[in-house]
C-alpha cells in the first residue's frame, strides 16, 4: 500500500511551486509523481507532419519528487501526514497522523 494514490489531492510543500494544489496524474517507479497542473514547463516541439503534431512552444507537466508534496486534508485545507492503520476487520486503511481520521 502506498501513501498517495492517484487521483489523491495533494499541496506541493517545496519548490518554485510551493502552496499549488492538484491531483495526482500518475505515479513513477523511482518516486517521482506527476500532478495535474503543476510544475509546468516550456518545451520546444518539432513538427511532425506524418503524426499530425504541429510544432511550436507546448506547456508539458514535469515530474516532481515525491517528497515535495503532501497529502491535502480537505477540512483543514493543509498538507497532512499519512500513515497506515489495520482496522479491526482486518483491513489496511491510510489515516491521518494529526487527528487520526480514516482515509478510505
Amino acid at each position: 500500500m502506498q501513501r498517495l494514490k492517484i487521483d489523491d489531492e495533494v499541496i506541493v510543500v517545496a519548490g518554485k511551486d510551493k502552496g499549488k494544489v492538484g491531483a495526482i496524474t500518475q505515479i513513477f517507479e523511482n518516486g517521482k509523481i506527476l500532478v495535474g497542473g503543476v510544475n509546468v514547463a516550456k518545451k520546444h516541439v518539432k513538427a511532425n507532419p506524418n503524426n499530425g503534431v504541429a510544432g511550436g512552444i507546448v506547456d508539458k507537466e514535469m515530474p516532481l519528487d515525491g517528497s515535495n508534496v503532501m497529502y491535502l486534508n480537505k477540512l483543514t485545507g493543509k498538507g497532512e501526514r499519512v500513515g497506515f492503520r489495520v482496522l479491526e476487520n482486518g483491513k489496511k486503511v491510510r489515516y491521518f497522523k494529526s487527528n487520526n481520521e480514516v482515509i478510505e
